[in-house]
């Protein structure tokens, strides 16, 4: 069976053709303009397709709540253009298919569970660091939405008195996301974190923002396993620094068996930077079992 795949980025529009094996027949990219631009480009690429429906993972904030009146809204993004657009009713109004929603890193997250790091797993937080931070939660066999969806990247962590640059975060002096995203690294060391590979002061200051909150989700989610994904995330030199400081942060409090394996604990995204499209086509094909039980 054909399922369709839209990796909506606030850059670019990734579509795809999948299958329930995970298999990505084709794909192409668009970029992102206006809706009005963008929408028709995207719909006309999939309505010939042959799928069985379309799973949607969409930058945010967006409405996931599916009994929500405004579900598959996007809400306050700085993208002015597209705050209010309704993106999944877009999709479902034109192609006349199921549709799945969910943020673009829990489609990440969806990927990773039903495809790859954390197959097979019940409970798993995966966690993007590049031009923002995000967390797709999966707990007990399921994507976790509450009144939103988790916005875990501004969660509170505390400044280091050594940290010579400040939040870019414009609604918190000190959340993870204002301190460790990449246009954090950018603009406290002048430079791109790729240009930085080098430099252990980097590396050091943005392991320890990282693992301070990942210590934090261990503390409150007990998560099978943590997988790290993102363009800050190819520094795969952060990996040992942030394994090292989570374990100082949590002080030997919490011991379980995967605390004594971290280099299998926290993990880096382990599809080739197609999970999020590999979830949306999971995204769909739930849709399409929920719709013909």
């Amino acid at each position: 069976m054909r399922f369709g795949a839209l990796e909506a980025g606030g850059t670019k529009m990734v579509c795809a053709i999948g299958n329930e094996k995970g298999e990505i027949l084709e794909q192409q990219s668009f970029p992102t303009r206006t809706p009005e631009e963008t929408i028709p480009e995207l719909i006309e690429y999939f309505k010939d397709k042959d799928i069985a429906a379309l799973g949607i993972g969409a930058f945010g904030p967006v409405d996931v709540v599916k009994e929500s009146p405004t579900y598959g809204t996007i809400l306050q993004t700085p993208k002015l253009a597209w705050r209010g657009f309704n993106i999944e009713k877009a999709f479902a109004d034109a192609l006349h298919l199921p549709i799945g929603m969910d943020t673009d890193v829990g489609g990440s997250c969806l990927g990773e569970v039903t495809y790859g790091a954390a197959k097979g797993l019940r409970n798993v937080l995966y966690l993007t660091v590049g031009t923002g931070v995000g967390a797709g939660i999966y707990c007990n066999g399921q994507m976790v939405h509450g009144m939103l969806h988790p916005e875990a990247g501004h969660i509170l962590v505390g400044l280091r008195q050594d940290d010579p640059g400040a939040s870019v975060c414009p609604s918190h002096a000190r959340c993870l996301e204002g301190l460790a995203s990449g246009p954090s690294i950018e603009k406290r060391w002048g430079k791109k974190a790729a240009q930085l590979a080098d430099d252990n002061r980097v590396w050091e200051l943005e392991a320890s923002y990282l693992a301070e909150a990942i210590a934090n989700f261990i503390l409150i989610l007990s998560p099978e396993r943590i997988i790290l994904g993102g363009g800050v995330m190819h520094q795969e030199q952060l990996f040992p620094l942030i394994r090292r400081d989570v374990l100082e942060f949590l002080n030997d409090y919490y011991d379980t068996p995967a605390l004594h394996d971290l280099d299998s604990y926290i993990v880096p995204a382990s599809l080739g930077g197609d999970q999020g499209i590999m979830g949306a086509v999971r995204l769909a094909e739930l849709a399409y079992l929920a719709e013909n039980r």
